[in-house]
């Protein structure tokens, strides 16, 4: 069906609520809105799917939401009655129609017989995926699109491992929902008929006692609350989203009391008006904790996104001015600290793992060796750190220790099982407290890992593409790097080449050919002759293209130059390919 068809259909359509009919009356002379918002079905892919909100087939609303869910339904069905009374938790984050999205997916699995759960209010991704396995349900969703701008919205799906579902599961799913040919004819029950029927429960205070109580079990000494909690002054933003209490309660708990909130990003805010971006990994996003950090002469400052499952971390450098860590900065003194002081007390496991993605850095796998620990390197998103999380739990092979990725997301303890900027707030808490103890930094710890480990800096940039134009653009570049790989970057040859949609890794120079064991993805990444990598996908969330980058050296100046000269010779060769498309376009 054409999408001036399916504008056609919703216009048409009786029954459409009232909000809709006016968005539709509002596009209706504009046929590049109506394109956009109807030239697709909004994608459910292998980790949900995300969107603007608004009218169509390819934004976020009730009709979309319905269809996503009754989807999901048919795929509980499928595994008989026990699935359906394990049902379904959900929760949702403070972004507009969080709340109405959640009770539309809980409507929809309830009107099938399927028990729901939904939270009160709003609350983080990580105590859904704890409430999914605290509950013994069969599955989950939680409705957010973290820390993209106010105008999306995101539904996610986890399996009763409390992990975003596996691709062979997600595919289940994606194959329920993409029968559903109209979702505009989808039925529910009222929420108040499914409420009195049990099939609807409100859930809350219960679980965020037992997320507390499984929070305080994280740290290696939590002697150090009682010593340096009043000494250690804490700067924390959650960026208008869902962080605010579970953060306090979990540092106030381990006896961290000198906590200072940014108060103009305290309270939840679905457009986000203190920042450009809701990101941590954006600088710009810690104007204002800067601000409040020099009042108190703060020791650390953090941040977490919208649904608190990515952490920022800043700290004073050698100059005494706040530097925002990186998210490899931030996982490689997690890890530190995590291995050597479970070596030191004697817990650190035989059989110890740490899970990073390919595009994370490689300063992990240094440390991690230092400390006899494997490190496992899984696609990029967590749900495939996850699944690892739940096949060394099943097989015993490994102990899970530490899980992270360069995008600020990262796992300490899998009592949940995605990533979680709760646990990572009370880690980072932790680890200051333990270097003022020391009289240092955690910039100096940083530095002092540098200086032993070598100098590994990274950088990723990314090219924002949005519509069916932009999405064209971004498959095309994918192309045109496959079937013209650069032969060297910013002037080292290219040795090595790793296609993750063939699953095969091409060593340039005898033209070998070597089988890859990690799933298909639309990734391509390089290997050049001083061991720098860089790294092209797209985004799975967001409209982009990204580009990573990743070196080492034995100074800090030279890892910086090095970084420069390879991203900007790697851009130089997006520039030509796109100038070179556009110019096809023309003829």
């Amino acid at each position: 069906m054409k999408w001036m068809e399916k504008f056609d259909l919703w216009e048409s359509h009786t029954n459409l609520d009232e909000e809709m009919v006016k968005l539709i009356q509002e596009m209706k002379q504009d046929d590049k809105v109506k394109e956009e918002s109807f030239y697709k079905e909004l994608e459910f892919g292998t980790g949900g799917m995300r969107g603007e909100i608004g009218a169509g087939t390819n934004r976020m609303n009730i009709y979309t939401v319905r269809k996503a869910s009754e989807g999901l339904a048919r795929y509980i069905e499928s595994f008989g009655e026990e699935a359906k009374k394990g049902g379904v938790a959900i929760a949702y984050d403070c972004r507009h129609k969080s709340p109405e999205f959640a009770m539309e997916a809980a409507k929809t699995l309830a009107s099938h017989g399927i028990q729901t759960y939904v939270f009160e209010s709003l609350r983080p991704t990580p105590v859904l995926s704890f409430a999914v396995r605290y509950l013994g349900a069969f599955s989950g969703i939680v409705v957010t699109a973290s820390h993209n701008p106010p105008e999306y919205n995101g539904y996610k799906v986890y399996g009763p491992d409390g992990g975003q579902l596996p691709l062979f599961e997600a595919d289940q799913v994606i194959s329920k929902v993409n029968e559903i040919e109209n979702e505009l004819e989808i039925q529910v029950a009222s929420e108040e008929e499914l409420k009195n029927r049990g099939l609807i429960k409100i859930i809350g205070e219960e679980l965020d006692k037992e997320y507390l109580k499984q929070l305080t079990t994280i740290s290696v000494h939590p002697e150090l609350g009682e010593e340096m909690g009043e000494a250690v002054k804490v700067v924390f933003t959650p960026l208008h989203g869902t962080a605010n209490l579970p953060v306090r309660e979990g540092l106030a708990a381990l006896g961290y009391k000198n906590v200072k909130v940014v108060a103009e990003q305290e309270q939840p805010d679905p457009n986000f008006s203190t920042v450009s971006s809701p990101n941590p990994e954006e600088h710009a996003a810690f104007e204002l904790a800067i601000r409040d950090g020099k009042q108190i002469d703060a020791d650390i400052l953090i941040a977490t996104d919208p649904d608190a499952d990515r952490l920022g971390v800043a700290v004073k450098d050698a100059d005494g001015e706040y530097v925002v860590l990186t998210g490899n900065q931030t996982g490689a003194l997690f890890l530190h600290y995590l291995l050597s002081e479970k070596k030191a007390t004697g817990t650190l496991p035989s059989n110890g793992v740490i899970l990073k993605t390919i595009v994370t850095s490689e300063f992990g796998r240094v440390i991690a060796d230092s400390y006899g620990v494997a490190t496992v390197d899984t696609l990029t998103g967590f749900k495939f750190i996850g699944e690892k999380i739940k096949q060394y739990e099943e097989s015993g092979e490994y102990t899970f220790l530490f899980g992270y990725e360069e995008s600020y997301g990262s796992l300490i303890a899998d009592f949940a099982r995605d990533k979680d900027a709760v646990q990572a707030c009370i880690m980072a808490v932790e680890i200051c407290a333990f270097y003022k103890r020391l009289g240092k930094t955690m910039y100096e710890g940083l530095m002092e890992l540098y200086e032993k480990y070598g100098y590994y800096l990274e950088g990723m940039k990314s090219l924002t593409l949005k519509g069916k134009e932009g999405a064209e653009q971004i498959a095309n570049l994918l192309t045109a790097f496959r079937n013209t790989p650069p032969a060297e970057v910013g002037g080292y040859a290219v040795t090595a080449i790793e296609d993750y949609s063939t699953q095969e890794r091409l060593v340039v120079e005898t033209k070998a050919v070597e089988k890859m064991e990690l799933p298909k993805s639309n990734v391509l990444k390089y290997f050049l002759e001083d061991g720098t990598w860089v790294c092209v996908r797209p985004s799975g969330t967001e409209p982009k293209i990204k580009f990573y980058f990743g070196t080492q050296s034995e100074t800090l100046e030279d890892s910086k130059e090095k970084l420069e000269t390879i991203s900007t010779s790697l851009m130089e060769k997006v520039d030509q390919f796109l100038n070179s498309m556009n110019s096809v376009g023309k003829a």
